[in-house]
């Protein structure tokens, strides 16, 4: 009799643990998630969330997400890959076109909550293939201790960085990478260049590039000014600039800095007295723009259940989780209702981030814009430490991209 109870018991405790698994699981209903590296916690309770809501199994797998598309390539075909995986905006092109990742079926009411540009930069074709989770841009550090209140202009900016290096040539006011289009392109677009034109459905057309026009031509003018007297130090040209502005700016020789979200970190780890604020209003009026960089979750070709993936990146996605990432995380989301939340509006890092976002333009994400950066980085270098004039220097570099594009298109 004892024996009879003992195995009801086990029989019903059995029982009872078979009721707590969710019965999908044992369907082999699973999802693969490739998350960026130290990232995972900040999606921990919104997959906690999914799962229990859809009864799948989701597993996460971390790895630098600069890295996860060409994986994707090995393993997607071997039957190993993700259902879902990070990338960034800029590998949109190539990897559409290479057929790793699949169009996505949101409606419009499901993608209110997206910014514009952020959504653009997931788009080809008309179509959609990611959802934003991320948004960098570029914002404004200064030193608080220098400079107790950021000014309007960047005119503003450059005469307190004249007056203080003839004060003592060791010192600078603001300094920035305007030898680099990524940097530079916050004064050349709101003057009228442009990387690509868009078409009239929206696509880019890579046969008309804007680097060389009139507005790119008096903004590499403008720029180049920084440079002529000293105001800049020669130091910060070429490929160690970035490394020297952010020396500069934590040893307190450098009074503000343009940087991205990435310094931010850096920066408080030094304890040095800095806010943060957007980019500053432009000798015509117009605010300085920036290129924005977004990173988004994307559904592989080879996931086994593309719904239940895109179900996921949607669930995710959605404002009070993107909100628990940010906490977690310190990622801008790209989300609207987050952005105008008192958790990002009352932190003076996240809401310049957030402004100077809505003043952005998605970077490119077509394959072509590989073959941009050399050329233009290299004229606007030539333009800056006055070695060409930048009519020459610019049409110059035009004439590159359009020459390496075709033979790039070629290859297709």
């Amino acid at each position: 009799m004892k024996a009879l109870n003992r195995l009801t018991m086990a029989v019903a405790v059995a029982t009872a643990s078979l009721a707590a698994i969710p019965a999908s699981y044992a369907a082999d209903c699973e999802l693969l998630v490739w998350e960026d590296i130290q990232k995972s916690k900040g999606i921990t309770d919104a997959v906690a969330a999914f799962e229990q809501e859809t009864k799948c199994k989701v597993s996460i797998q971390e790895m630098p997400y600069v890295q996860q598309i060409e994986k994707l390539r090995l393993d997607g075909p071997a039957g190993i890959g993700p259902d879902v995986l990070l990338i960034a905006s800029d590998q949109l092109g190539a990897s559409v076109v290479q057929g790793l990742i699949a169009p996505l079926t949101a409606t419009p009411e499901q993608l209110t909550d997206y910014t514009e540009s952020a959504l653009n930069a997931f788009t080809s074709d008309g179509q959609l293939y990611g959802l934003p989770k991320v948004v960098e841009t570029l914002v404004m550090y200064y030193n608080k201790d220098l400079l107790p209140t950021p000014f309007d202009t960047l005119d503003e900016y450059k005469k307190f960085s004249q007056e203080r290096h003839a004060a003592d040539a060791g010192n600078y006011g603001l300094i920035a990478k305007f030898d680099q289009i990524y940097y530079a392109y916050s004064v050349i677009a709101p003057y009228g260049g442009y990387i690509f034109a868009r078409d009239e459905k929206g696509n880019f057309d890579v046969t008309d590039v804007g680097l060389s026009n009139e507005g790119a031509i008096e903004a590499a003018n403008y720029l180049r000014t920084f440079y002529e007297d000293g105001t800049f130090p020669a130091g910060i040209l070429g490929e160690n600039g970035l490394n020297a502005i952010d020396s500069l700016f934590t040893e307190k020789k450098a009074a503000a800095v343009i940087n991205g979200p990435w310094a931010y970190e850096p920066y408080t780890k030094t304890g040095i007295n800095f806010g943060v604020t957007p980019l500053p209003k432009l000798p015509n009026g117009k605010d300085m723009s920036s290129l924005l960089g977004v990173k988004g979750y994307a559904v592989s070709t080879w996931s086994k259940d593309p719904d239940l993936a895109e179900k996921f990146i949607q669930f995710i996605n959605k404002p009070e989780w993107a909100k628990k990432r940010f906490e977690i995380t310190t990622e801008i989301p790209a989300s609207k209702a987050v952005m105008n939340d008192p958790i990002i509006t009352d932190n003076e890092f996240a809401k310049a981030v957030a402004i100077q976002s809505t003043r952005a333009e998605a970077m490119p994400s077509i394959p072509e814009m590989s073959q941009v950066w050399t050329p233009i980085d290299s004229a606007l270098q030539l333009v800056v430490s006055g070695k060409q004039d930048a009519p020459s220097a610019l049409k110059g570099a035009t004439e590159q991209i359009h020459n390496q594009i075709e033979a790039f298109r070629s290859g297709f």
